[in-house]
């Protein structure tokens, strides 16, 4: 697992095997290292280990991280049908949109949204 700081968000990559080692590595350091901060997790180079049902995994730590520690919480892969994941998972294509996308919900944050 690699981690990477920008700003108020820290983006988290994988170099393990399985998306469930992967997953249970981000649950294991996530109240140490990224509970104060908006989270991407980047899967753009694990192409051939990211399934949609695996995503699913993800499903329970971002939805505590959103609705606890009021931060967000975003996953990028590339290659999947964003819109086939429900508002609990939010699923873009690109670190850029990811980013894009943290930084309008700091600014909703910031308004009282």
């Amino acid at each position: 697992m690699k981690l990477k700081e920008k700003g108020h968000t820290i983006i988290v990559s994988s170099n393990e095997v399985t998306i469930e080692e992967f997953v249970k590595k981000v649950e294991a350091q996530y109240s140490d290292s990224f509970k104060k901060a908006n989270i991407i997790i980047d899967l753009s180079h694990n192409k051939d280990i990211v399934e949609e049902e695996s995503l699913v995994l993800f499903e329970d730590l971002a939805i505590s991280h959103m609705e606890e520690a009021n931060k967000s919480f975003v996953i990028v892969v590339p290659d999947i049908d964003f819109n086939d994941f429900d508002g609990d998972l939010i699923v873009v294509r690109t670190l850029q949109e990811a980013h894009d996308l943290i930084e309008m919900d700091e600014i909703q944050r910031d308004l009282g949204f």
